[in-house]
């Protein structure tokens, strides 16, 4: 089978196909916006770029008891402005040529939306509106949501169409905080001379006892899965300054290992420092984590007061998508799936997304925003020339956020 042959089975792949050969790279996006509003302008929807370069379209509702619901995706994906050429595997697959990212993620999303508004706009369904924003530069700095005036919605509920794995309906989702620890010794010396020294404690061997001390992995789940977790992601420690100087004059192919073994030995190390990351769906585990941090630090600094000394820093990168009481989209997306013949996956995920922005903002009315994190195709090995998406799964995704916008409209 041919690309082209695939466009005239179904509108949607055709949608999808276009989308996908416009380049757009993170704050690139122009030519697909541009593509986007062409299309929505032909089919009678009301859209519009925002001031930042957002797609932001909206269909009226036709029944005054009924209310809107907002669909959102992004439109820039991991790549660069290199021409895209997308295939056919085994009358299944729709992957690249192997020379670059396909940008399934997140244009199946986009395209699902896009076909679902031209859809509505021509029923006689009755129903409350949509609400569409499609945002710039989801993948390296989110600054596309941050620069969308959200205040503008109306709708309360949002379809975040960004999961990789169709019929998933991710109602958490994790922070990112960075927690830096910082550890310093009162006093160095030279290794031999003044080992014996009592008065003189190694910051590399501290650090090492003080991160034992801190968790590590998993701190909380529940049936959703991970709720709050810590990773450690780097020690640097002890006489490491000579040879990190002389890196940029070298070829070598381990660099970790060659600042190791190349470190200074014969120093008492005066400073060290390490550096987590901590996720979490839940304010209060977080919360719950940084005050043990704090006390096992505390701990240390009373045991070696007058020797050393470690401090901890938090940065927040981004806020928790913590589970909301109101249950509406779990429910909604429940019963859809069963109408189309899929099953619902509920769950949490332990990452960040656009999701977590809504979650954490309020729509025109000052309702706080419940979003979702919505599965619309089977993709994979995204972020990379590997990647294909099963468009079998992507016709089964459209069917099913169209029937979660019937099913949420009987509500």
């Amino acid at each position: 089978m041919l690309i082209d042959d695939l466009t005239k089975q179904n509108e949607l792949f055709d949608i999808f196909i276009n989308l996908v050969k416009i380049p757009s790279p993170s704050l690139g996006e122009e030519n697909v916006a541009n593509f986007i509003v062409d299309f929505f302008s032909k089919n009678g929807i009301n859209a519009k770029t925002d001031n930042y370069g957002n797609v932001v379209a909206k269909i009226e509702g036709n029944h005054p008891d009924k209310k809107p619901i907002l669909l959102s995706a992004h439109m820039d994906v991991v790549g660069d402005n290199s021409p895209i050429n997308p295939q056919i595997i085994d009358d299944k697959y729709i992957a690249t040529d192997k020379t670059r990212t396909l940008g399934a993620d997140d244009k199946a999303g986009v395209a699902c939306a896009m076909f679902l508004a031209k859809e509505i706009k021509n029923s006689n369904l009755a129903h409350g509106g949509i609400e569409i924003l499609f945002t710039k530069d989801e993948e390296c700095g989110t600054t596309g949501i941050h620069n969308a005036n959200l205040k503008e919605f109306e709708s309360k509920y949002v379809l975040v169409l960004d999961s990789d794995k169709l019929g998933e309906v991710l109602i958490a989702g994790a922070s990112y905080t960075k927690f830096f620890l910082e550890l310093y010794s009162a006093k160095s010396g030279h290794s031999g001379v003044d080992i014996h020294l009592k008065d003189r404690v190694n910051a590399a061997y501290l650090i090492a006892q003080l991160i034992s001390k801190i968790p590590q992995g998993v701190y909380k789940a529940d049936d959703l899965g991970t709720v709050t977790s810590i990773n450690l992601g780097s020690i640097v420690a002890g006489g490491t300054e000579n040879c990190l100087k002389t890196l940029s004059d070298k070829k070598i192919d381990n660099y970790t290992k060659y600042v190791a073994q190349n470190s200074m030995t014969n120093i008492i190390n005066p400073q060290a420092y390490a550096c987590f990351s901590i996720r979490s769906s839940e304010k209060s585990t977080e919360e719950h984590l940084k005050n043990e941090i704090l006390n096992i630090i505390d701990d240390f600094n009373k045991q070696y007061e007058g020797l050393a000394k470690a401090k901890a820093t938090f940065e927040v990168h981004l806020p928790p998508f913590e589970k909301s009481d109101d249950d509406t989209i779990t429910k909604v997306g429940t019963v859809a799936a069963q109408n189309v013949g899929i099953k619902a996956k509920i769950s949490s995920f332990h990452a960040g997304a656009e999701t977590h922005i809504y979650a954490n903002e309020t729509n025109k009315n000052g309702e706080k925003f419940i979003p979702c994190l919505l599965g619309v195709a089977d993709i994979y090995n995204m972020h990379s020339s590997d990647e294909y998406v099963d468009f079998k799964t992507l016709e089964q995704g459209f069917n099913f956020v169209k029937e979660m916008f019937k099913v949420f409209n009987q509500y």
